[in-house]
């Protein structure tokens, strides 16, 4: 560390906040196949380990505003990629559910991690240490 405590490029928040924006910047690039944004991606993260979740759901799970999410689901039903319809369980639940085109994206997704590591150059055990650190920050500031 530097004499000077306020020096930029030695603080933590930003170089987590940079380095973020630009694995964001990164994704995008490797989103554009599957005509996709950063958030849809997560979303559809979260709605290929299970299906038929609340919009509250969902954002809790990519850790986003309820109020943010509903838009992004807005989004994702007009382009086809996912359907809004009542539980079949509770008629007074919406649920947010995978459309065919919304599953198919999945095949294609899979290339997305291992092009991510390889343009930051770590294998799957380096980026397995870094989610756990980041993990483990992000548990301890909540």
């Amino acid at each position: 560390m530097s004499k000077n405590p306020l020096k930029l490029q030695d603080q933590m928040c930003f170089a987590l906040y940079a380095t973020s924006r630009a694995i964001t910047k990164k994704y995008g690039d490797l989103l554009k196949e599957m005509d996709v944004t950063y958030p849809q991606y997560l979303t559809l993260l979260v709605l290929w380990e299970k299906d038929g979740l609340s919009v509250n759901e969902l954002a809790a799970a990519i850790e986003i505003e309820g109020a943010t999410m509903t838009p992004l689901v807005q989004r994702m039903e007009k382009a086809g990629l996912l359907d809004r319809v009542r539980s079949d369980d509770d008629n007074r639940r919406m649920e947010v559910r995978l459309t065919e085109k919304g599953r198919s994206l999945r095949q294609k997704a899979l290339d997305v991690p291992t092009a991510l590591g390889c343009a930051l150059g770590v294998d799957d055990d380096q980026a397995r240490a870094v989610i756990e650190q980041m993990n483990t920050i992000r548990t301890r500031l909540n």
